[in-house]
């Protein structure tokens, strides 16, 4: 059997741990920052941080072009070092006007850093295990998303609160991803530099327009759900500090799921673990719009996290095989675009419906398109699926 751990693999599944947990690191202490340091209020502190995410949504479909028209690992260092640089931003940023800026460029590089990574990893994978790897390659953004707050927390507490101190310390795991991925050696390809530069198929997988829609129907319900759990948690179950062993929880259904699913990858049972996937995350959400309480909260977490963990690297795969060797940046660009797409939505969504109907009528909501996008599967997804090639 091919070997899955090799050189290039740990390479670029550390430096992809290093990128997340330097972003993941500060994330969640942010709206802190902004408030103890410029003194501003929610509404300014929601518009300083969402230009981040929109930058990556907005750049996501040109990084695929990028990686599958140049050399791969030339745009990685590339996209990766204007990452590490743009967290000096953060140091040098004397008021919020000029923070917003700095986060919202910071966006750019992350989405195209993690489009151009995750490209890298399929490369340097063995084609015969190629499903399995894209399994284990995730749990690098998990461990990074578990660890980040509570290092983050731990390190600021040593730092008497000293938050440029915690902005150096993620300059430096960044810079410590950019050295490793920098060693990373690929072999020659052909390039797609001969299409219509007019081309959408250059910036979105039109092949994946099923696969995509899906996607977009099982981010909205993450969006909707992680943007409010926190606050539904304190205002309706009384638990303080609930989101923090919720977003545990969830990961760590991630990881079981990913670690479970990596060998039915492997055997290259793709619909069956995105089955899996689609129908215990609807599951997950079911159970959290009921609002059963504590354990009804915590234990739709994992549930989700079991869903998502075997949903989405088994979608990843069915986006490579559809896009081949030319094309593999524009098929993990196009599903992050479609996850983020959706997100976006949820968020936007979420909040209108829970300030009409309330947080039960936002979880329903979310319940209600991960449904949708349950069917969808069955009837549309799933078909096209089971004839794509390994």
């Amino acid at each position: 059997m091919d070997k899955l751990w090799n050189s290039g693999y740990v390479k670029i599944w550390i430096g992809n741990f290093l990128v997340h947990f330097s972003f993941t690191l500060i994330v969640p202490l942010l709206p802190l920052y902004l408030s103890e340091t410029f003194g501003a209020g929610k509404d300014a502190i929601g518009l300083a941080l969402a230009g981040y995410t929109v930058m990556a949504l907005l750049v996501r479909p040109f990084s695929g072009y990028l990686v599958d028209s140049f050399p791969r690992r030339t745009v990685l260092i590339v996209c990766n070092f204007v990452f590490f640089l743009l967290f000096g931003g953060y140091l040098l940023a004397g008021s919020i006007t000029l923070f917003a800026l700095f986060r919202t460029l910071h966006g750019a590089p992350f989405g195209a850093t993690t489009v151009a990574a995750s490209t890298v990893a399929i490369d340097v994978l063995p084609s015969s295990r190629r499903g399995e790897g894209i399994g284990y390659y995730g749990l690098s953004n998990n461990l990074a998303m578990v660890l980040g707050p509570v290092v983050a927390i731990y390190m600021l507490n040593l730092f008497d609160g000293n938050f440029k101190a915690l902005f150096w310390l993620s300059m430096a795991f960044s810079l410590a991803g950019l050295i490793l991925d920098a060693t990373i050696k690929l072999p020659r390809r052909e390039t797609v530099a001969d299409k219509k530069i007019l081309s959408l198929d250059r910036f979105f997988l039109l092949k994946g327009w099923r696969e995509a829609l899906a996607i977009v129907c099982y981010a909205f319900s993450y969006g909707v759900v992680s943007t409010y759990v926190a606050i539904y948690g304190r205002q309706k179950l009384g638990i303080e500090g609930s989101a923090g062993l919720f977003f545990s929880l969830f990961a760590a259904g991630l990881m079981v799921s990913r670690i479970v699913g990596a060998r039915a990858l492997r055997d290259n049972k793709v619909v069956h673990n995105a089955t899996m996937g689609v129908v215990a995350a609807a599951l997950g959400y079911l159970v959290f719009a009921l609002q059963l309480g504590i354990w009804g909260y915590y234990s739709a977490a994992f549930i989700i996290g079991l869903g998502n963990g075997h949903m989405y690297p088994a979608f990843q795969t069915m986006f490579i095989n559809l896009g081949g060797h030319n094309q593999r940046g524009t098929a993990n660009s196009s599903i992050l675009t479609a996850w983020d797409g959706g997100l976006g939505l949820g968020i936007l969504f979420g909040g209108i419906a829970s300030e009409h109907l309330g947080y039960g009528g936002a979880f329903w909501l979310a319940f209600t398109v991960n449904f949708a996008g349950a069917l969808y599967y069955f009837f549309k997804v799933r078909p096209h699926c089971a004839a794509l090639p390994e």
